[in-house]
């Protein structure tokens, strides 16, 4: 169980009337500092070349995927969506495991507008070392050159590809868990409405990890965490207007773009989902969570104190980062029973 964390700091209050942020976690704070220092809190179309072409995080090599043999790593096109390009998948198989073994499909983040599948793969090949489980991760198309839907059928594809395929990959159809972080988790949040509603692939669980779901950018956390943090509120509309364009925030919008707008959370796979008290999405996460209990459906939820967005990944060796972590891989092994 997680516990409320002080602060000797008060902060100031936040924008629009909104009440004052929740402290950040201290050890989290100090890190902050540094990290925005490279990474400004409010990113808007203009600085998005830059980043793309500086990137906020190092490309993981292949060899460090393989982690001196514990996965053999393969990059595969496959068909994407019709009359799409094909989608890239990375495919990492852990060694010295038999199976068929359980897949997690994962989506990486990036704000719809960066990044790419090797990007967040630390910890999804965390889970396949320990827990021995096939990891594959797509590579999506971004917008704003790519709009919705693009990114989602790009996932969508990658998906149907892997159910299909998984005698060949060494992994169990019945134990895909798709799982995404940020904007990824938005989308694998979307991809299990779409698996759903188009009657496959089965997903035997869904991991949303401070998943990105509401174009509306009007919570309360969106208001006290602007101009705070990681991925602000003037950040996440760059990011759902290169998605959805002027619909964004409007009637009419997909649920398969924002996962939040379905009307029906029903018949969804079971869910963990993790946000930071700190954070921009924390108020539409906690309320994907109780939907998902209203509509009958099973879901774990956590809210870290003090954490910002993507605190764990960004500043990993914090006591809340680690204890986040653990969270997770006591989670999948209950539900794979590994």
């Amino acid at each position: 169980m997680t516990t409320p964390t002080s602060s000797s700091q008060q902060p100031a209050p936040a924008a629009d009337g909104a009440p004052p942020p929740p402290p950040f976690e201290p050890e989290l704070a100090a890190a902050l500092e540094i990290i925005s220092a490279a990474l400004p809190s409010a990113i808007t179309a203009e600085v998005l070349p830059m980043l793309r072409q500086g990137g906020t995080m190092p490309r993981v090599t292949d060899d460090e995927l393989r982690r001196d043999g514990a996965f053999e790593v393969v990059e595969r096109a496959v068909p994407g969506p019709a009359g799409a390009p094909d989608v890239s998948l990375l495919i990492c198989t852990p060694t010295g495991f038999e199976g068929p073994l359980p897949a997690v499909y994962y989506v990486h983040g990036g704000g719809m507008i960066m990044g790419d599948n090797r990007m967040g793969l630390g910890e999804v090949l965390d889970w396949a070392q320990e827990l021995g489980l096939v990891a594959v991760s797509v590579e999506y198309r971004l917008a704003p050159e790519h709009p919705h839907p693009a990114p989602v059928e790009d996932c969508y594809a990658g998906l149907v590809w892997t159910a299909g395929h998984a005698a060949e990959l060494g992994a169990d159809p019945a134990r895909i868990i798709v799982a995404g972080t940020s904007a990824g988790g938005g989308l694998a949040a979307s991809l299990a409405l779409l698996a759903r509603d188009r009657g496959g692939p089965a997903l035997a669980a869904q991991v949303l990890m401070c998943p990105m779901l509401d174009d509306r950018n009007d919570s309360v956390s969106t208001r006290q965490m602007a101009g705070r943090g990681v991925w602000d509120r003037t950040a996440n509309d760059t990011g759902w207007t290169a998605l959805l364009g002027d619909a964004r925030g409007g009637p009419g919008v997909s649920p398969y773009a924002a996962a939040a707008r379905a009307e029906d959370l029903s018949g969804l796979p079971p869910a963990f989902i993790d946000v930071g008290s700190a954070e921009t999405f924390r108020d539409e996460d906690v309320a994907y969570a109780a939907r998902l209990w209203q509509a009958g459906g099973q879901a774990e939820l956590h809210v870290w104190p003090g954490g910002f967005h993507g605190f764990d990944m960004m500043a990993p060796q914090a006591a809340l980062s680690q204890e986040a972590r653990e969270a997770r891989v006591r989670w999948l092994r209950r539900l794979l029973g590994v």
